[in-house]
């Protein structure tokens, strides 16, 4: 585990500790009791020698050592946000939409590592002028409607992004959660890894020091070293940044 760390912490008895220092990781999410999305992102966080801090509109306690932030996955984002109306049969969480776009905008501005997981890469795109397609269950005509947890579709990447050096290849299969999806992408993305259907599944801002989009959830799949380099990636650019965001 000490291998992990990269000298933010330190161990005693084969145990691993966190120092005063080690940088902390914002992770966003909904304010109810089943955190299972917290629960698998905190733990690979902390597997990669970085302290993990639950925030949610309920708690926003943005202070202290933040050097990364990873918006979650969750509820469809209200369509006013992205210039629409209606509801698509979805339930939405006003409170959180609100936070999370706060944290974001935050985060850009001190250009601290930023991981955005489904719902989370939605808003990343949305606080940066992209929009959404409010519900493309109808527009799906190869990729499977059906929501999983376990890897269901192909995403493919284009050659040479920031992406496909992080996995080693140019496919992975993915998971599928979400009933949205990029339709505009904001002006400072690329759109860099598309489904079978054509939609964006990932994106990245190339001129930033981390900050990437992914429609599918890799903390879902913690089991699979694949899965596991993005997070990897994003460690170790939160371990370089000297840059904090310490409060809302």
């Amino acid at each position: 585990m000490s291998a992990l760390a990269g000298g933010f912490g330190h161990a005693i008895n084969g145990y691993f500790f966190m120092s005063e220092e080690t940088p902390i990781v914002a992770i966003t999410g909904p304010v109810k009791r089943l955190k299972t999305a917290w629960w698998a992102t905190s733990l690979l966080v902390r597997l990669h020698g970085l302290k993990a801090r639950y925030v949610t509109a309920k708690k926003p306690n943005i202070d202290g050592n933040i050097r990364g932030v990873i918006l979650c996955g969750g509820n469809d984002i209200e369509p006013e946000h992205y210039g629409m109306t209606g509801d698509a049969g979805a339930d939405y969480d006003p409170e959180r939409d609100q936070l999370e776009m706060d944290v974001a905008r935050k985060a850009l501005q001190a250009n601290i590592p930023v991981l955005g997981i489904c719902r989370g890469s939605q808003l990343l795109n949305i606080v940066q002028g992209g929009n959404l397609y409010q519900d493309i269950r109808p527009l799906r005509n190869v990729t499977p409607n059906r929501n999983s947890i376990l890897p269901i579709k192909w995403v493919d990447f284009e050659a040479d992004c920031r992406l496909a050096d992080i996995y080693g290849q140019n496919q992975i299969k993915v998971n599928s959660l979400h009933n949205q999806a990029i339709d505009r992408i904001a002006e400072p993305l690329s759109a860099v890894g598309w489904d079978a259907d054509g939609f964006i599944q990932a994106f990245e801002n190339r001129s930033a020091l981390f900050q990437v989009g992914v429609q599918w959830h890799p903390e879902y799949l913690l089991w699979s070293a694949t899965h596991r380099r993005l997070f990897t990636a994003f460690s170790h650019a939160v371990k370089k940044t000297d840059n904090v965001l310490y409060r809302l």
